[in-house]
């Protein structure tokens, strides 16, 4: 009783402190870590307030990371593999392992192995409160897709590398070992998430009940991460490789209501995990103090270590960033260059004739280089500036799995509860000091995203190419009803007004009657849902040659799901 009365204050807690968050202008969750610590000190609250971490690497990460997955589009997380890869994999890995030189160093006894253990602890980001300052701020897109990629690819790479170095305090493992273990952890969870992805998203289709679709999805982060970890595999890698498939696939084979559902639920789902598990971070604070009180290290140097650790990780991160946002620059002044030598193929590509090809080989040759023009225009248009790797470098604030991670350590480990508290001292320091003044370095740097006049001009003219085939639609003379008759003119004329997405979508004026056999509604609906079908084709063909950004393409998919479920709505009303 005592643990659900928690419970439901704790959610009462995260709605107030994000209502007064927007208002104050800061990220929630450093608002809510503050409260969590003050929580624990709260007469009432248990002496040793503690969450399982099982419950948080296993019941919570997964579908979090996966609900932030799904709206991580596939084209902008290729377009910054090689940026995330390098935070993701290469900064984590060397950080571990210097942080853990630097850990036996200072902790006397500790030992290399259990040194990079707490090392891959403290190494991954939580882009959480990140994310949330970037988007309220309107930061560019390319740098929210950056470090959203960031943090659900480390968490992988640094939880593999704390089960090696684990195993290696036992002198289980050897370097050759375990470099084979991550090698094939990674590339298993890779394989278990697509399949995991590919599976789920093929079985969903299937289904007409969008509650039964949603309440599927709610087990797909644990279809993919259970049977990768028993395979020994990175669990949570899995996870975010079947969001990513299962985002991008959706769009495709889901039913608009099915989308719109599970976007709703999946957005409280997510709140829920997101924001409690700062609290619950805070909250433990009074107990991780009492046990450093009776390890050997103090609890005053304990945390002086940690404070040293988190200078350590600012600075290394740094170090990280500056060679990636120069590769990224030099990636931009050669996709510039390249563009010349792209249209020069392209007009020898028209002229090209013969047997070996055909309209159709000419037809996917030309898909080919439109999609390769658009990466380039993308790497052109959006590079990062030094003053974007400036924010990209201070977002490194640590979060709950970092906490979550260290106290999965076995609890014979020597001095398990020193380093429990470094790994608190280190998330709450770069909460507090990096989330806490990021805000204040954008506005100071003036990094900001597109202006609301571009994104205008580029929404309208993806409208406007969407629109374009749906009148070519309607102009096609093979145009038949479903069953097999002419459209009413007039109910054709209807149609075609109303599809121009960048004016009203619904008018509830009277049709025309139709012919035999479909009242005039039915045959508007028919018609309207043939019409959309073509402009959701589009949208699919505008989404996978890259020439529009992911945040418009959003627009117009919303816009489509909502004249969808407008249409279901009105059929069902009348029958």
């Amino acid at each position: 009783m005592e643990f659900a009365l928690i419970l439901v204050f704790g959610v009462f807690i995260l709605v107030l402190v994000n209502v007064f968050a927007k208002r104050l202008g800061v990220a929630a969750p450093l608002i809510l870590v503050l409260v969590g610590v003050g929580m624990s000190f709260l007469p009432w609250m248990p002496d040793h307030f503690q969450v399982d971490p099982s419950v948080v690497l296993v019941v919570v990460l997964p579908p979090l990371l996966y609900s932030s997955a799904v709206n991580v589009p596939l084209l902008d997380f290729r377009r910054n593999v090689g940026a995330i890869g390098w935070l993701s994999f290469v900064q984590v890995i060397i950080t571990a392992v210097l942080i853990g030189l630097l850990l036996t160093w200072l902790i006397p006894g500790l030992g290399l192995a259990l040194g990079i253990a707490l090392g891959a602890v403290v190494s991954p980001t939580d882009a959480v409160a990140a994310t949330s300052i970037a988007k309220r701020l309107g930061l560019p897109p390319r740098l929210v897709t950056v470090l959203e990629g960031e943090s659900l690819v480390n968490d992988a790479s640094a939880l593999v590398l704390l089960r090696t170095a684990v195993a290696a305090t036992a002198g289980a493992v050897s370097l050759w070992g375990a470099a084979g273990d991550f090698i094939y952890a990674a590339l298993a969870a890779i394989a278990m998430g697509i399949v995991v992805g590919y599976l789920t998203v093929w079985i969903r289709s299937k289904i007409s009940d969008s509650v039964l679709t949603t309440a599927l999805s709610f087990a797909v982060p644990f279809v993919a991460y259970i049977p990768a970890e028993e395979i020994h595999a990175s669990g949570v890698l899995s996870v975010v490789v079947a969001g990513l498939i299962t985002g991008h696939r959706g769009a495709k084979y889901f039913r608009a209501q099915d989308r719109v559902s599970e976007r709703l639920n999946w957005r409280t789902v997510q709140f829920l995990l997101e924001n409690g598990v700062f609290l619950v971070m805070g909250m433990q604070l009074n107990g991780l103090l009492a046990d450093s009180r009776a390890g050997d290290t103090g609890t005053v140097w304990t945390i002086v270590v940690g404070l040293i650790v988190t200078g350590v990780l600012i600075v290394m991160r740094i170090v990280f960033v500056a060679p990636m946002i120069a590769k990224m620059r030099s990636e931009g002044r050669r996709a510039e260059a390249m563009g010349p030598r792209l249209d020069s193929v392209r007009s020898k590509l028209e002229q090209v004739s013969g047997e070996r090809w055909d309209d159709k080989r000419k037809a996917k040759a030309r898909r080919m280089l439109n999609r390769r023009s658009a990466d380039i225009s993308f790497l052109t248009r959006e590079g990062l500036s030094w003053r974007g790797g400036a924010v990209i470098a201070w977002s490194g604030m640590r979060g709950v799995v970092t906490l979550a991670a260290a106290q999965s350590l076995p609890l014979d480990t020597p001095h398990r509860a020193e380093l429990v508290l470094i790994a608190f001292t280190v998330a709450f320091m770069t909460l507090m000091v990096q989330g806490g003044t990021l805000p204040w370095l954008i506005r100071t740097l003036g990094v900001s995203g597109p202006t609301a006049e571009a994104q205008k001009r580029e929404l309208t003219s993806l409208l406007e190419e969407i629109t374009s085939v749906s009148d070519a639609a309607l102009d096609n003379p093979d145009l038949r009803r479903p069953d097999g008759q002419r459209y009413h003119p007039e109910v054709i004329e209807r149609v075609r007004k109303q599809t121009h997405v960048q004016n009203k979508w619904i008018n509830a004026a009277t049709a025309p009657a139709a012919e035999a056999g479909m009242t005039a509604a039915e045959e508007y609906r028919a018609l309207r849902r043939e019409i959309l079908d073509v402009q959701r084709s589009a949208l699919l063909d505008a989404r996978s040659t890259g020439n529009y950004s992911s945040p418009r393409l959003s627009v117009v998919q919303h816009l489509l799901d909502n004249e969808d479920i407008v249409l279901d709505a009105s059929g069902s009303k009348e029958h």
